[in-house]
């Protein structure tokens, strides 16, 4: 392990999970209604098992969506741009026992959208004390990255996508041998894997690894898996699922593959939609798996029983979500246990 620091992982104890409330100035005005419901199912779902920080526009939201959440719904007004907080969410690690909110620059996946108010969030917090004054505020705006590129093992390892990271329009001026370095000193990594093929059509990441492949476990990996021929993903999949097996754990032992079904085609005015179940959300006891009407939702919801042994495993309608390119671990990102005022 790189000296003292550990770049937590999703299955850490967790004292909230964070949620971006959907308002008329985000790009879900044309569609509030139906996204409102879809984000009510979501918070009510995580709130069963423990708290929810849910960013609302102004009071009169939230004193309007009061008595629609129980007590454990805990709303703040932050002016936001959109509802994706995993990927302008704190990162945390943890130093020498002492737990860290890393704050990186969002800049719209690689300035595909504007995320000026988006990119603030994470001081607003501290700014607002919703985090202990022992959690330590680090600033990393000279760098962009977002949580849904990032997987961690908990042990040193970190899965990625040379697709997102490498991305001209995040970092343009670092090649992949000092992201890489950057990366393991800021996060304490000891070593990255590097996916190189796999997408989703109509992803506006720049295939972010949480759309694709998922450490369950240090030694456990599920993934997304195309077994139809005709499917224009069909190439790039079965790379990456060659790939994946031929990654070694750090002891050096081939990593634990669950293979998740490819989501069924979603089309909506004519382009497809990068419908996935890769994007589901662990949560203390449970993980929560988007699904979208499909017979192949209940053949997800089985492969993550399997992965995840010991925890609930519900299924969480998300067609709302994917109409904007994104799903259930997208507009969520989950806070260690502690680090709550």
């Amino acid at each position: 392990m790189n000296n003292t620091k550990v770049f937590l992982p999703e299955w850490t104890r967790q004292s909230a999970v964070l949620i971006a409330w959907p308002h008329p100035e985000s790009d879900w005005n044309y569609m509030l209604t139906e996204v409102r419901a879809c984000f009510r199912n979501l918070v009510r779902a995580i709130a069963k098992f423990e708290e929810v920080i849910l960013l609302v526009d102004s009071d009169i939201t939230a004193a309007e969506l009061r008595s629609d959440f129980p007590d454990n719904v805990r709303m703040l007004v932050v002016p936001t741009n959109d509802t994706w907080a995993r990927d302008f969410g704190p990162i945390f690690i943890e130093d020498q026992g002492q737990m860290k909110a890393l704050d990186f620059k969002f800049n719209g996946w690689g300035l595909k959208f504007a995320a000026d108010m988006d990119n603030l969030i994470n001081r607003e917090l501290f700014r607002q004390g919703l985090f202990t004054t022992d959690v330590e505020y680090n600033n990393y705006l000279n760098f962009v990255l977002e949580g849904g590129s990032l997987e961690s093992d908990g042990k040193g390892t970190l899965l990625t996508t040379t697709e997102c990271l490498l991305s001209p329009n995040r970092n343009g001026g670092w090649g992949k041998a000092e992201i890489e370095a950057y990366l393991k000193d800021v996060l304490g990594l000891d070593r990255v894997l590097w996916l190189d093929h796999g997408y989703l059509s109509g992803d506006d990441t720049d295939s972010h690894i949480d759309t694709l492949a998922r450490f369950c476990s240090p030694d456990t990996i599920a993934y997304v898996q195309c077994t139809d021929t005709e499917d224009e993903h069909y190439e790039a999949l079965k790379a990456m699922e060659e790939q994946l097996m031929n990654f070694r754990t750090a002891s050096g032992k081939p990593y634990r593959l669950y293979a998740l079904p490819m989501a069924d085609t979603i089309i909506e005015e004519g382009e497809r939609l990068p419908a996935t179940y890769a994007n589901f959300l662990i949560i203390n006891g449970a993980v929560l798996v988007p699904t979208y009407n499909s017979r192949k939702d209940s053949d997800a919801i089985k492969v993550l029983r399997e992965a995840f042994p010991g925890r609930e495993v519900i299924g969480v309608d998300c067609r709302a979500l994917i109409k904007q390119h994104g799903s259930l671990h997208c507009v969520t990102m989950q806070l260690p246990e502690g680090v709550l005022s």
